[in-house]
C-alpha cells in the first residue's frame, strides 16, 4: 500500500497529541519518512508512507485547551496482497500507467469578491482528470465544504470551481483544494478576500460578522460577534441586535440601545422556537448594513436530559422516566440556590442560579431581586418579565455600586422563600481593546504581494484575530486589507501594486472590538523578493575550430529579482565519466569559448547563473557538439534573437550577429516566422536587411509565435539561429509608452515609467537601435521606476526613433516613440512659451457700475504667486490707490481691481495693467472714451441718484396688474424703509383717486377695480413720501398695455363661462352662458350645425354684465341641432356647445308653447289696471267718487262689494262705466257707509279683486291718518 492519511477537524487547540495503540508517534523515532504530522488552520493530519501489515492499529488524537479536553480516534487494517484488486494488478495501477495523472496547470490566485455579490474560485488541471483523481475535496480555513444552496461545487474534466451565490464576510479565507494522487493527494491553496458592501450611509461602518449563539436556554441565550474592521472613519458607538423567527424577514429589535461590546444576553425569547440573530454597527455617521444572519438556533431546557431517564425494554422499545413525575408531592417551590455571577460587563451582568432540588412537577419561573450592599431592602427587578430558565442578565446597573442578589422560586401554587443572597457584584468597567501586535515587519514577497509578520500582544493574551491595513506612500487613507480576522500572526498581502512603496500596520481583535493600531512598517517597495536565478537554456554552437568552440545560450527565464552577475560553464565528453568546470570566475556574458577540445570528439555543456543571492540551478546538458573546424562560405548562425516592444500586433526583433562570418562579411539578415504547434517557418522579409533589428508588424493579436534569423553573405544564407522564446502578440495589462513632453524648465524631454522593476534595474536607451543617444546631446535622469530622457540643446540632429528597455526583470518591459519634424516643432513652441511665459488672462477688462454709483474696472488673470507685481497706468501716469480711486491686487484669485468713487469727465482715458510674475509678464489696456465714457457716466449718475432716492421711503416692486379670478383687476405695488408719517397716495391721469389700500406693516399699496370699462384706461401711479423723500412708480394703462389687460380679462372671463344652458320662453327658446363678468373687447360668434349665425328676426344674439345668450324665436324643425359659442379674448378661442335636438328640443319646444300661451292668457286677464288707495276718509254728508280703471278681453263683468256682500246701486249709490274708466260715487254719505269696499272684474281669462278701506267721520273730527285731500272732500292715506 503506498499511503495513508488520516485527518482530524480541531478547533481552539493549545495542545494536541497523536497516539498508535495508545503509544505516542514519534516521528523522529520511526524510519525517515514513514510519519508525517501536519497542523494547518485547525485540521491536523497524520501521513503514513508505504503502509505494512504492522500499521494495522487503533490511531486516536487527544487535544486540549484551557477549556477542556477532547478525544477521538480510527481504526486501521492494512489488507494482505490478494490479487488483482490491490497492488499491481490493481486497475487504478495499470491506468495510471496508460494515462498521466493531471496536475495544476496554473497556481490558485487570490480572489477579491464583494459582500452580498457572487465569487467563483477555478482551478483548472493540465489535462483531464483520472477516476481516481475525481474526489476533489474543497476546503476554507481546514473546514472541508459540501455543496449546498451557500456553496456550489463543480468539477469538469479539467476544471473544478467552487461558486458562492451570495458572498459574506464569513466566507473570506484560506480556500484549499485538495486532488487524489496515487501518492497521496495535491493541493493549492489561496486567500479569497470579501470586501464590504457600499453603506447606505457615507461613512457608516462595515457590517459585524461572525454571529453566534452561546448558552441557549428557554427563553434567552448569549449572542456574540465580531466587530468589523472599517469603522467608517468614526468609532464605533455600538451595536444594534435584530432578531427573527426562522424562515421569516420580520426582523425586530432586541436591544432599545446600543450593545457597547461584541457579546450581549438576549432576554424575552419564546420557548421551543427558532431564531436567526444578526447584528449593525453604529457611528456618528449612522447604521452598517447588518451582519449575516446567525445559524438558526432553537430555545430549550438544557437541563432536560440530566432529568430524563431512558429505560430500554423489548427490543428496542424504551420508556421515559422524568425525574418531575416523581416529585409530585412538592406544592409550594423550594428556593433556588448558588445565585452568582456568570459575565459582569460594564453595561450587563448575567445572573446564573440551580434550580431547586427537588424542584417539582409543575414549571417554575423565577423573580429575581436585589439589594445595595449595606442596605436591608430589596427590590423585584423582573416583575413584568419573569424568568423561565435559571439564567437572567441585568442591564445598565448604577457604575460604582455593589448589589447582591436573590431569587424566588414560583409556580401555580405559590411563592418559595428567597434564596441565598450572591456575593456582592459591581458593574463591571469598561471592557479595554487588546493591546495591538507589535514587532510588525514587511518583506519583499512577489512583485504584486508583500509578506507580513508580528508577535502577538503582550501579557499573554489571546485575541479572536488580527485585521491587517496597508495605506500608499504619500497617502492619507488606510485601506482594509482583510475583513475576517487572521487567527495567524503572518500573512501575505496580495493586489498590490508593482513598484509602488506601502506601509502595513496590524490591529488586535477582541470583544471590547479593535485595538489601536501597531506601529507602521518601514516603507516597502512592492518588488519580488531577491531568489537565486532559474536554470540557463538554450545553449547554441556559434562557432568552432579545430581545438576549441564558442558557445552561447539564453538568459534564465527568471533571474531572481537582481541583476545576472554572471555564468558558469561546465563540459563533459561523453566517453568520459565526469563533468568538467569550464571557468572558475563567472562569465559576464553569455557567449564562452571553450578551449583545449580534441578535434572530432562530442562534447556537451550545461550552466549555471549567479546574482546576489547565489548560484541558481544547473541547466540541462545542451545537445551534443562536434569539434570540428568550420570551413563552410555561409556565415554562420546568428544569436539571441529575442522580442521587445510587443503590442497587440507588432514587435520588435533584435539579434546578435554571427561569430563565424563565412567566405565574407555579413551582407544583411532574412528573418522567419512560424505559429506555435506548426512547424511552417515563413520568411517574412523578401530583401535582405542590414540592421540586426526589425519591426514585425500585422501580427494576428493573441497568437503565440516564434522567430529565427538567417545571415546572408556573398557565398548564400547561412544555418538558422536558434529560435526565440515563444512570444503572444498582445500588449500587456500595465503596459506603458514613452511620453513625449516639454517640463515646467521649458526642456523637451522623453519619459518612460517602468510598471516594475528591481534595485538592479537599468533603463537602457537607444536612438535609432544604434546604441545609446550622443551623451554631449541628451541627459538622463531617473527616480524611483521613472526614467527622463532631456534634449540639452533641440534641433533637427535629434529626430529620430527612441527606444527604452529595463533590465534584469523577467519579463520584457520596453517601449519606443518617434521623434518627427511635426513633433519637434510644436515642443519648440511649447518651450518658448514656459521660458518666456505670458500671464494667461482670464477675463479681460469688465466695467461695473456699483450700487451706490462707483464704477469698478476689474480684470482676472490665472494665479499669481505672493511676489507678483502691478504696475497700472492712466493716461502714461502710474496710478496709486486713493481712497477716489482705490486700487486691489489679489494675488491668489488673480484679481486686479480699481474703484472710482465720482466718476467723471477727469476718468476718461486709457487704463493699462501691467503685470509681472517671475519671468512670466502681460499688459491689458481698457480704452474708456467717447460713447464708452458717456455710457459708463450716465449709469454711474442714474445710480447715484437711485442710491439717495433709497435713503428715503421707495418702491421695491413697480406697480402692475393682474386680473384676478372674479374678473376683477388688481393694482400693486410694494415700498420699503417707511416710517409712521409715510404718506402713501393713488392717483389717476394726475388726479388723486380714491379706494386703494395700503398695509404700512408690509408696504403693500393695492387698488381694485370691480368692473372694468373704457373709462379705467389711462394712467396710474403711486406715490410714497415723508420728509426724507418721495418716491413714485407708474403703470401706463393706454392703448397697447389697457388692450393686455382686456386680453387677459377676457381670458380669465372666458374661461369662467359656464356650460351652455338651454331655457324656454314665451318668445322662443334661449341658449346661454354665464360668465363672472363680459365685456365688449370679448368677441362672441354664435354657430348652427357649424354655420357662423347673424343676428336678425328670429335670431337675436346678445349679453348682459354676466350672461351671454341667444334667443331664437318661434322655433322650428329647421333649429334643432348641434350650437356652438365661440368665445375670442383677442389670442385665444375658447368653445362652448349643446345639442338642442331629440327629446331636448321636444321637451323645450313644448315649454315655450305653454309659457306662449300663458302669457297670452295673462295678457287678456280681467284686472284692476289702476288701483284704488287702501284707505279713504270722508267727512259725512258729503259725495264720496271711487274711480278705477279696469281691463280685459273680452270686456270683463264688473261687480262691487261692501264688506264682502254685493252693492245694489239705488237711491245713494250709483255706478258709472266710461270704457275702461268704472266709478262708484255714494251721495252723503253717513256712518253706515263705513266699511271695506272691493271691485271684482271678471271674463273667461281671469279675475282680480281692488279693495279700499272707507272711514267716515262727523263734522268737527280729525281723521286719525294724514290726510289728503281729493276731489269731493275724500282724504286718502296709505297703509303703514
Amino acid at each position: 500500500m503506498e499511503g495513508l492519511a488520516l485527518a482530524a477537524r480541531l478547533l481552539w487547540i493549545k495542545e494536541g497529541n497523536l497516539y498508535k495503540n495508545g503509544i505516542p508517534i514519534d516521528p523522529r523515532q520511526a524510519p525517515a519518512g514513514k510519519y508525517k504530522i501536519k497542523n494547518q488552520f485547525g485540521m491536523l493530519t497524520l501521513h503514513i508512507s508505504r503502509c505494512s501489515m504492522e500499521d494495522s492499529a487503533e490511531y486516536s488524537v487527544e487535544v486540549k485547551n484551557q477549556y477542556g479536553e477532547a478525544y477521538s480516534f480510527a481504526t486501521v487494517l492494512v489488507r494482505k496482497y490478494y490479487g488483482k484488486e490491490s497492488g499491481f494488478d490493481s486497475e487504478i495501477y495499470k491506468r495510471s500507467l496508460l494515462a498521466r495523472e493531471a496536475d495544476f496547470a496554473f497556481p490558485l490566485k487570490p480572489l477579491f469578491a464583494r459582500e452580498k455579490e457572487p465569487f467563483t474560485l477555478s482551478c483548472h488541471f493540465s489535462s483531464d482528470l483520472l477516476d481516481h483523481q475525481r474526489g476533489i475535496s474543497w476546503f476554507r480555513d481546514g473546514e472541508l465544504l459540501q455543496d449546498s444552496e451557500g456553496q456550489e461545487l463543480r468539477l469538469q474534466e479539467r476544471e473544478a470551481s467552487l461558486t458562492v451565490p451570495c458572498a459574506h464576510k464569513e466566507d473570506e479565507g484560506f480556500y484549499t483544494i485538495r486532488v487524489p494522487s496515487l501518492q497521496g493527494y495535491k493541493e493549492q491553496t489561496t486567500y479569497v478576500f470579501v470586501r464590504d458592501a457600499a453603506a447606505l450611509t457615507a461613512g457608516a461602518p462595515g457590517s459585524p460578522l461572525n454571529v453566534k449563539c452561546h448558552d441557549v436556554n428557554k427563553d434567552c441565550l448569549v449572542l456574540s460577534w465580531v466587530a468589523p474592521s472599517d469603522d467608517g472613519g468614526s468609532p464605533i458607538l455600538g451595536y444594534l441586535i435584530e432578531r427573527c423567527v426562522a424562515g421569516s424577514e420580520e426582523w425586530l429589535q432586541c436591544s432599545a440601545q446600543p450593545v457597547k461590546s461584541c457579546r450581549c444576553p438576549v432576554l424575552g425569547l419564546a420557548e421551543g422556537q427558532t431564531y436567526q440573530f444578526r447584528v449593525k454597527a453604529v457611528n456618528k455617521a449612522g447604521t452598517s448594513l447588518p451582519s449575516k444572519a446567525s445559524d438558526p438556533v432553537t430555545t430549550h431546557d438544557p437541563s432536560r436530559d440530566k432529568r430524563v431517564t431512558v429505560i430500554p425494554y423489548d427490543e428496542g422499545r424504551t420508556i421515559e422516566v422524568s425525574k418531575d413525575d416523581l416529585e409530585g408531592h412538592i406544592k409550594i417551590p423550594l428556593p433556588p440556590t448558588n445565585v452568582h455571577a456568570t459575565e459582569v460587563r460594564e453595561d450587563y451582568v448575567a445572573l446564573a442560579w440551580d434550580e431547586p432540588d427537588p424542584r417539582g412537577r409543575e414549571p417554575l419561573n423565577y423573580y429575581v431581586e436585589k439589594s445595595l450592599v449595606g442596605s436591608n431592602s430589596w427590590q423585584m427587578v423582573n416583575l413584568d418579565l419573569p424568568a423561565n430558565s435559571p439564567r437572567f442578565a441585568l442591564f445598565d446597573l448604577a457604575k460604582g455600586k455593589s448589589f447582591r442578589f436573590r431569587v424566588r422560586s414560583v409556580n401555580k401554587f405559590g411563592i418559595s422563600e428567597p434564596s441565598l443572597p450572591s456575593p456582592p457584584i459591581t458593574a463591571g468597567e469598561k471592557l479595554a481593546p487588546l493591546p495591538p501586535p507589535s514587532q510588525v515587519l514587511a518583506f519583499r514577497d512577489t512583485k504584486t504581494s508583500v509578506f507580513l509578520q508580528w508577535d502577538k500582544p503582550k501579557d499573554g493574551l489571546e485575541p479572536l484575530g488580527y485585521y491587517i491595513y496597508c495605506r500608499e506612500t504619500g497617502t492619507e487613507e488606510w485601506q482594509t486589507v482583510n475583513n475576517k480576522p487572521l487567527t495567524c500572526n503572518e500573512f501575505t498581502v496580495p493586489g498590490l501594486q508593482p513598484g509602488k512603496e506601502y506601509v502595513f500596520c496590524v490591529k488586535s481583535v477582541s470583544e471590547a472590538g479593535l485595538s489601536e493600531s501597531s506601529p507602521e512598517t518601514d516603507p516597502i517597495v512592492v518588488r519580488p523578493a531577491i531568489a537565486c536565478p532559474s536554470a540557463p537554456h538554450g545553449f547554441v554552437l556559434l562557432h568552432c575550430g579545430k581545438a576549441e568552440m564558442t558557445i552561447g545560450w539564453k538568459a534564465p527565464k527568471h533571474k531572481g529579482g537582481t541583476k545576472i552577475l554572471g555564468y558558469f560553464l561546465d563540459q563533459h565528453d561523453p566517453s568520459e565519466p565526469d563533468w568538467h568546470e569550464v571557468n572558475i570566475q563567472p562569465i559576464p556574458r553569455r557567449v564562452c569559448t571553450v578551449s583545449s577540445l580534441q578535434e572530432g570528439h562530442l562534447y556537451e555543456f550545461r550552466a549555471r547563473a549567479m546574482n546576489r543571492a547565489g548560484v541558481g540551478e544547473v541547466s540541462e546538458p545542451s545537445d551534443l557538439f562536434r569539434c570540428e573546424e568550420w570551413k563552410m562560405p555561409e556565415p554562420g548562425p546568428p544569436y539571441d534573437v529575442r522580442c521587445t516592444e510587443v503590442r497587440d500586433s507588432s514587435l520588435r526583433l533584435h539579434w546578435e550577429a554571427p561569430l563565424y562570418p563565412g567566405a565574407g562579411p555579413v551582407t544583411g539578415y532574412f528573418i522567419e516566422l512560424c505559429e506555435e504547434g506548426s512547424e511552417e517557418w515563413k520568411q517574412i522579409n523578401k530583401q535582405p536587411i542590414a540592421s540586426t533589428h526589425m519591426k514585425v508588424s500585422d501580427l494576428d493579436t493573441g497568437k503565440c509565435y516564434i522567430f529565427r534569423v538567417r545571415a546572408l553573405n556573398k557565398a548564400g544564407v547561412g544555418p538558422p539561429s536558434l529560435p526565440s522564446d515563444p512570444v503572444v502578440a498582445k500588449t500587456k495589462p500595465g503596459t506603458n509608452e514613452i511620453e513625449l513632453g516639454v517640463d515646467e524648465e521649458g526642456f523637451i524631454y522623453m519619459a518612460f515609467e517602468a510598471p516594475e522593476k528591481n534595485d538592479d534595474s537599468e533603463f537602457i536607451w537607444s536612438k535609432d537601435y544604434e546604441g545609446p543617444p550622443d551623451a554631449d546631446r541628451v541627459q538622463i535622469e531617473e527616480k524611483g521606476n521613472r526614467s527622463k530622457l532631456i534634449l540639452k540643446e533641440p534641433s533637427e540632429k535629434d529626430l529620430g526613433v527612441y527606444s527604452v528597455e529595463v533590465t534584469d526583470v523577467d519579463d520584457d518591459i520596453s517601449a519606443s516613440c518617434t521623434l518627427t519634424k511635426e513633433d519637434l516643432d510644436k515642443l519648440l513652441k511649447r518651450s518658448h512659451e514656459i521660458r518666456n511665459p505670458l500671464i494667461k488672462l482670464i477675463s479681460g477688462w469688465n466695467i461695473d457700475v456699483l450700487e451706490k454709483g462707483e464704477v469698478r474696472l476689474w480684470l482676472e488673470v490665472e494665479k499669481l504667486s505672493p511676489n507678483a507685481e502691478l504696475h497700472l497706468i492712466f493716461n502714461d501716469k502710474e496710478l496709486t490707490s486713493t481712497p477716489t480711486h482705490k486700487i486691489n491686487f489679489v494675488k491668489e484669485k488673480g484679481l486686479v481691481e480699481l474703484i472710482i468713487q465720482d466718476f467723471c469727465a477727469d476718468d476718461k482715458g486709457v487704463y493699462t495693467a501691467q503685470l509681472k510674475d517671475g519671468k512670466a509678464k502681460n499688459q491689458f489696456t481698457l480704452v474708456l472714451m467717447d460713447e464708452a465714457f458717456a455710457k459708463v457716466a450716465e449709469e454711474a449718475e442714474a445710480k447715484r441718484r437711485q442710491w439717495k432716492k433709497k435713503q428715503g421711503p421707495h418702491f421695491i416692486e413697480n406697480l402692475t396688474w393682474k386680473v384676478l379670478e372674479s374678473c376683477e383687476v388688481l393694482l400693486t405695488c410694494k415700498a420699503t424703509n417707511l416710517r409712521k408719517d409715510t404718506n402713501f397716495q393713488w392717483f389717476f391721469n394726475h388726479k388723486a383717486r380714491a379706494g386703494g389700500v395700503f398695509d404700512p406693516q408690509t408696504g403693500l399699496g393695492t387698488l381694485q377695480i370691480s368692473k372694468v370699462t373704457k373709462a379705467d384706461e389711462g394712467l396710474y401711479k403711486a406715490v410714497v413720501s415723508d420728509n426724507r423723500g418721495e418716491d413714485s412708480t407708474q403703470l401706463d394703462l393706454t392703448k397697447g398695455a389697457f388692450e393686455e389687460l382686456l386680453k387677459e380679462l377676457c381670458r380669465i372671463s372666458a374661461l369662467s363661462a359656464t356650460p351652455l344652458k338651454i331655457q324656454p320662453t314665451e318668445e322662443g327658446i334661449k341658449i346661454y352662458t354665464i360668465v363672472k363678468y363680459y365685456t365688449d373687447y370679448m368677441k362672441t360668434t354664435w354657430y348652427h350645425k357649424e354655420k357662423q349665425l347673424e343676428s336678425r328676426d328670429r335670431m337675436r344674439a346678445g349679453s348682459t354684465m354676466n350672461q351671454i345668450w341667444l334667443h331664437i324665436l318661434d322655433p322650428g324643425e329647421a333649429d334643432k341641432g348641434k350650437y356652438t359659442l365661440e368665445l375670442f379674448d383677442g389670442n385665444s378661442s375658447h368653445k362652448l356647445s349643446t345639442d338642442l335636438s331629440g327629446q331636448v328640443f321636444e321637451d323645450a319646444l313644448a315649454e315655450h308653447r305653454r309659457l306662449k300661451e300663458a302669457a297670452i292668457a295673462e295678457k287678456r286677464r280681467a284686472r284692476v289696471v289702476q288701483g284704488l288707495p287702501d284707505v279713504a276718509t270722508i267727512m259725512e254728508d258729503k259725495t264720496l267718487c271711487l274711480t278705477c280703471c279696469v281691463s280685459g278681453d273680452p270686456y270683463p263683468e264688473i261687480t262691487w262689494f261692501k264688506n264682502e256682500k254685493v252693492i245694489v246701486f239705488k237711491d245713494r249709490y250709483k255706478m258709472d262705466v266710461k270704457g275702461s274708466m268704472v266709478t262708484i260715487t255714494i251721495e252723503k254719505v253717513c256712518n253706515e257707509d263705513t266699511g271695506k269696499y272691493s271691485i271684482y272684474v271678471k271674463n273667461k281669462y281671469g279675475s282680480e279683486t281692488g279693495q279700499v278701506t272707507i272711514s267716515v267721520y262727523k263734522h268737527g273730527d280729525i281723521p286719525i291718518a294724514t290726510e289728503q285731500e281729493v276731489p269731493a272732500g275724500v282724504t286718502t292715506r296709505k297703509s303703514k
